[in-house]
């Protein structure tokens, strides 16, 4: 392989690696919901991998069962966590054609994993 050739191979991992940086900044922002208990629980999450908003319906807050809203809380939570990295992994696969291109990025880099 030429010097130019590596060259310009590397040139284009350093332009993918920075568009990759750049929609992992813009996904951070976005938002995703989902809900548990058909629709009495609503939780907001971002790209980043935060939960940002719940929403609790009154008519599911009970006193005498506090567990089923915690139950409610967790599925919507995790729900939505999932769709958070269910929306970074695609934007990122619209980058990379669907190629896992380790050290690139990724939500496991943004969420520390």
């Amino acid at each position: 392989m030429s010097k130019k050739m590596l060259s310009d191979i590397m040139r284009q991992a350093q332009k993918l690696q920075q568009e990759m940086a750049r929609v992992q900044e813009e996904v951070k922002s976005r938002t995703v919901e989902a809900t548990a208990g058909g629709g009495m629980v609503t939780v907001v999450a971002n790209g980043a991998g935060e939960i940002v908003s719940v929403k609790i319906e009154k008519d599911v807050v009970n006193p005498d069962d506090v567990e089923m809203l915690e139950d409610l809380i967790v599925a919507a939570s995790n729900e939505a966590l999932r769709r958070a990295q269910e929306m970074m992994q695609a934007e990122m696969a619209k980058l990379t054609g669907g190629l896992q291109l380790p050290g690139l990025g990724g939500l496991g880099d943004i969420l520390g994993k």
